[in-house]
Parts: structure tokens; sequence; C-alpha cells
């Protein structure tokens, strides 16, 4: 009897590590075509604008939801004066540190230096949470991490040929975008922190509103014409606009935050190396490109040890 019941214990943690990796898949996913819908949107606005509007219309479209959920839970915790100081730290040295640094500093430096320097996001990440939330550095948590990290840096090949970090040119760009990727890791183990007390939504559009608050005079400022701009857009830049906001902003953040609840945020973070993988399936699939031997064999790694780090690290 005690056989049957771990078997089935078993079974039931790999149904939802599997539903969990799905989930954390489809986030990356969409994660990944954001750089398509920015491609769309630069011919119209600046990257202040591309990076901030389509974040103030997620966030007035996520109110809705977060007013249903409070009033279909009466026990919602009210938050404190104490509770928003928490999401402004959330919401400026997060989500304003992170979007900003990628944004600003690509514009400084070069795009493949930020596409090698995001591979810093996961290990940032697992060291943050070992220090703010405690999480252990186990061997195979370190291990899955290196070796997705080696897996994207085969993928990553062209860009690294490509890339300058120490150039005084690129320098502040490069020290920019490593800000932002701090920012993204402090945003992600910070807000797992919250959890504690609020829901995945709530600590979602409370961050929102404090970052959006933030941003606002930095978009008057640098890019004053950016609302004007919107009228010029033609119905494919509209499109990228709304992706941006319904499900970069909204649907892949609310699902991150999901799977958030249930796994160390160290290994939640370890998906985003699934980021670059989709961008090679995509530029293969509609771009037509085609995928070399290091790349091939990259991918092959990432989902290695993305799938390992899912199957075989405990449930917390």
């Amino acid at each position: 009897m005690s056989n049957e019941t771990d078997r089935a214990a078993g079974s039931a943690v790999g149904s939802r590590m599997l539903w969990f990796f799905f989930l954390l898949a489809l986030t990356n996913l969409m994660w990944a075509a954001q750089g398509t819908a920015v491609k769309f949107l630069s011919r119209h606005l600046g990257p202040i604008a591309i990076t901030f509007l389509p974040f103030y219309v997620a966030t007035l479209l996520l109110v809705p939801l977060l007013i249903w959920k409070r009033r279909s839970n009466p026990g919602a915790v009210r938050p404190t004066w104490a509770d928003w100081k928490q999401f402004v730290a959330a919401g400026v040295a997060g989500q304003v540190l992170a979007q900003l640094g990628m944004t600003w500093g690509i514009a400084l430096s070069l795009a493949s230096n930020g596409a090698i320097l995001n591979l810093l996001i996961p290990v940032i990440t697992a060291v943050l949470a070992s220090i703010m939330l405690r999480e252990r550095l186990t061997l195979l948590r370190m291990s899955c991490l290196g070796i997705g990290l080696l897996g994207v840096l085969l993928m990553s090949v062209q860009d690294l040929k490509q890339s300058s970090f120490l150039a005084g040119t690129y320098l502040v760009g490069n020290l920019l975008i490593f800000g932002g990727c701090t920012g993204s890791a402090f945003y992600n183990v910070y807000c797992k922190g919250l959890l504690r007390r609020f829901q995945e939504v709530e600590i979602l559009i409370f961050s929102y509103v404090t970052a959006s608050l933030a941003s606002l005079p930095l978009l008057w400022w640098r890019e004053p014409g950016a609302i004007a701009a919107l009228a010029q857009m033609d119905w494919q830049s509209w499109a990228a606009f709304a992706f941006l906001a319904i499900f970069m902003y909204g649907v892949s953040m609310l699902l991150f935050f999901y799977v958030l609840q249930y796994l160390p945020v160290t290994v939640a973070s370890a998906s985003l190396y699934l980021v670059p993988v989709f961008g090679v399936l995509m530029a293969v699939t509609i771009l037509h490109e085609r995928l070399s031997a290091p790349a091939i064999a990259g991918t092959a790694i990432v989902l290695a040890s993305t799938i390992i780090i899912m199957r075989y690290d405990p449930i917390k």
C-alpha cells in the first residue's frame, strides 16, 4: 500500500511539474515575441514610449480584474502604508529600472551586448534569492543554470562575435543594461516574498501602478510627442502595441506569478533561457532563417537543462 501511495504521489508531482513547465514555456514564448513587436512600433515611437505606453494600458486593463478579485475575496488584506512602500520598491527598483535600463542601455550600446548580458538574469536571480529569500543554491540548481547558460552561449555565437563590453563608447549603455537585468531579477525575487501576504494579481497591479506613476515624468520629459505619434500608426503597429499591453505585460506576468507561488524563484527563473530558444524557432519558421550546428546544439542543451530542473527539483 505504501509503495502504491508513493507512486501516486510521485505521479501527481510529475503532472504538476509538467503543467508548470508548460505555463513557463508559454510565458517565455510571449516574452520572446517582444523584439518583433518592438520593431513594428519603432517606426512611430521612441524607445521610452514603446516601453511605457503599453505598460500604462496593461495597468488600466488589469485594474477591473483586481477589483473583481478583491470583491470575491472579502478577507483580502488591505494594503497598509508599509505595504505600499514595498510596492513602490517593486515598481521603481524592479519594473522601472528593468524596463528603462534595457531600453536606454541598448540605445547607447549594441543589441548583441543586450542579448548576452540578459543571460545574467537567472544567475543574478539565484544570488538575490539566496540572500533575500534564503533559497538554497543546490548543486542541481547551479548545475542547471550553468548548463543552460552554456547552451544559450552556443546559440549566441554571432552575438558574441559582435559584442563589445568594455569599449568606452558602449560602457554606459552596458552598465544600464546590467542595471536593467538586476532590476528584472530583483522584481521577481522581491515579489516572491510579497506572495506571503498578497495574491499574484494584487502584487502585479499594485507594483504596476507605482511604476506607471514613477515613469510618467520621464516620458513627458524625453518624448513629449509620444501620444500624438499614436495617430500615425498603422494596423500592424497597433497589433504590436496590443500584444505588448495584453500579453507581454499582462497575461505572461500573471502566468509567471502564478507559477512563482509554487516553485522557488531560482527554478522559475531558469526558464528564462527558453526565450532565445523560442527566438531562434520563430526566426526559422517566420523569417525562414537557417539554424547553424551550434544553435541546434544550444537549443537542445537549454531544453535539457530546463526539463531536468523542473523534473528533479522539489516543489516548495
